[in-house]
């Protein structure tokens, strides 16, 4: 089987984590889907970013859920990843948008407006001041999108199992059960809805060959984060995983064949 490559942030290898460039550079890469995580600024709006607080892929001590969507805007999401950027004569100009915050409901645009179908896989990040509201939000953009139906490109993903159940209360998407501690899966095994997906981290599978077994015995299909190399690649598909999740995109459609 092969499996649908998923960009973990975008292209986040080569470029900074979560913003319109990672995307679209994936996209151009030929990944099948966009993976991301989403908080809730103070004022409401989703937006793709790992970290509770700013300073690593900001450079700035807020943090993002106290923050106004208006407040990010003003920040350089992009040159931490290359901060030696602007001596290099050499090196792209890049549009300015491509550096900025970037909002749920834009990630949804590109995907939307893409010349061929693409998926997507939000991850809503816990614990969180705004609890159950991140799903809520979630669910409204859906809405607006007519994804959230089944049959919708999005994949809602977590490690909370809480969060999750939610989810399927207010939309009709798929959902991953991710988790990072292989123990827990005989106890998640029994809890997880029937249909959902499991998100096993590939050095888990690899480190724990039975765990992998365990998973395909069990009728789920699985989402593998993040695959970045050809062992990685070759674990996954021997075990016919669903998609990988990864920072290379390019690298792991290049690995396929495709």
């Amino acid at each position: 089987m092969t499996p649908q490559v998923v960009a973990h942030r975008g292209a986040s290898h080569d470029r900074a984590e979560h913003t319109l460039g990672a995307y679209t550079a994936a996209l151009d890469a030929g990944a099948d889907g966009l993976e991301c995580d989403v908080r809730l600024t103070a004022d409401g709006h989703l937006v793709c970013v790992h970290d509770r607080n700013l300073r690593r892929t900001a450079r700035h001590r807020g943090i993002v859920s106290t923050m106004e969507l208006a407040e990010l805007n003003e920040l350089d999401f992009a040159s931490w990843k290359h901060p030696w950027g602007d001596l290099d004569d050499e090196a792209p100009e890049l549009d300015e948008e491509h550096g900025r915050v970037l909002t749920l409901r834009k990630l949804f645009e590109v995907a939307a407006d893409y010349e061929r179908p693409v998926s997507l896989a939000v991850e809503t990040k816990h614990p969180t001041r705004y609890g159950g509201l991140v799903e809520k939000r979630v669910a409204e953009l859906l809405t607006d999108f007519g994804w959230e139906r089944p049959g919708s490109p999005v994949r809602v993903m977590s490690f909370s199992y809480t969060a999750l159940q939610r989810m399927e209360r207010l939309a009709g998407v798929e959902l991953v059960m991710l988790f990072d501690h292989p123990p827990l899966w005989p106890m998640l095994r029994r809890a997880i809805g029937r249909d959902w997906f499991v998100g096993p981290g590939v050095e888990d599978l690899m480190e724990h060959p039975r765990l992998g077994a365990s998973i395909v015995r069990s009728g789920h299909r699985m989402y593998v984060w993040t695959v970045n190399t050809r062992a990685e690649l070759e674990v996954c598909r021997n075990l016919g995983v669903e998609a990988v999740i990864s920072d290379r995109p390019a690298y792991i459609v290049e690995l396929l064949g495709r």
